[in-house]
């Protein structure tokens, strides 16, 4: 009765990369690798030290933070109390993120309205509708790759948003001087550069199946689905993440715009 679970483990032990001493010489050479061109290139956004540390220090973090999330996982699918408590921990990593990567202030905290504006909404209207049962297994993977695309879309639309303020601030103080309200005259700059937030969401759901495979449609069919189910499952995360990202960036331009998301100096 167990031959498709039995099937799908054999189907996965023979695709995924098996989980020996190798892989983990490959990962820290590739780690190093990344840091080292990173170095080289002087990579770094202007400011700011080098990203080569980063990337070490990224690395790790993925390494020692996956492992907790492996052994939480297999604690907080029978629990809806950690279920909920998990859940939670995600969105507040995310929002002081985000929060740190586009402002480096005080105001990090708005960072909270974008990711939960976007997330929140369609995560109950999955539960509500059944679609995503409230099971831990399912919940957690779910969730997290919508608060990742709400994190990625807050930080790009909040850092393009406040860059063109800073560096176009003679054209919003045109527009104040021919009787824009301070809204508006931040919005017309801060909206072309927000908007670019979407990009890499959209050519991500363009180019699917013509350009890559991603991570939910690979695992659907390792997992023992059909083609069809992990179609199906994959358009679903495209496009519930097209949402979510669309719903962030534009709350972060009203954010930006209101002056609640700032830089220290920008006001």
């Amino acid at each position: 009765m167990s031959a498709v679970p039995h099937r799908a483990a054999d189907v996965a032990a023979d695709v995924l990369l098996p989980v020996t001493p190798a892989l983990g010489v490959v990962l820290a050479v590739f780690l190093l690798a990344a840091a080292g061109i990173a170095a080289s290139a002087r990579l770094a956004q202007e400011g700011e030290r080098s990203h080569a540390r980063g990337v070490l220090t990224a690395g790790l973090r993925a390494a020692v933070q996956l492992a907790a999330v492996s052994w939480a996982i297999g604690w907080v699918v029978g629990a809806v109390p950690g279920l909920l408590a998990f859940l939670v921990l995600m969105y507040a990593v995310a929002v002081r993120t985000a929060g740190r990567r586009v402002t480096g202030n005080a105001t990090w905290w708005w960072a909270a309205l974008p990711i939960a504006a976007g997330v929140l909404p369609v995560v109950l209207v999955l539960l509500l509708t059944g679609l995503v049962p409230v099971r831990g297994i399912t919940l957690i993977p779910v969730t997290g790759i919508l608060i990742g695309g709400a994190l990625t879309a807050t930080v790009l639309a909040g850092r393009g948003a406040l860059e063109a303020l800073h560096t176009r601030r003679g054209e919003v103080e045109a527009g104040l001087a021919i009787g824009l309200p301070e809204r508006e005259a931040r919005l017309e700059i801060a909206r072309p550069a927000a908007s670019g937030a979407l990009i890499p969401g959209l050519d991500q759901t363009r180019t699917v199946g013509l350009v890559t495979l991603p991570g939910a449609f690979a695992g659907m069919l390792l997992g023992g689905a059909s083609p069809v189910e992990a179609g199906a499952v994959q358009l679903f995360v495209l496009v519930a993440l097209m949402l979510v990202q669309t719903v962030a960036v534009a709350v972060v331009l009203e954010l930006v715009a209101r002056g609640r998301l700032h830089r220290d100096g920008d006001g």
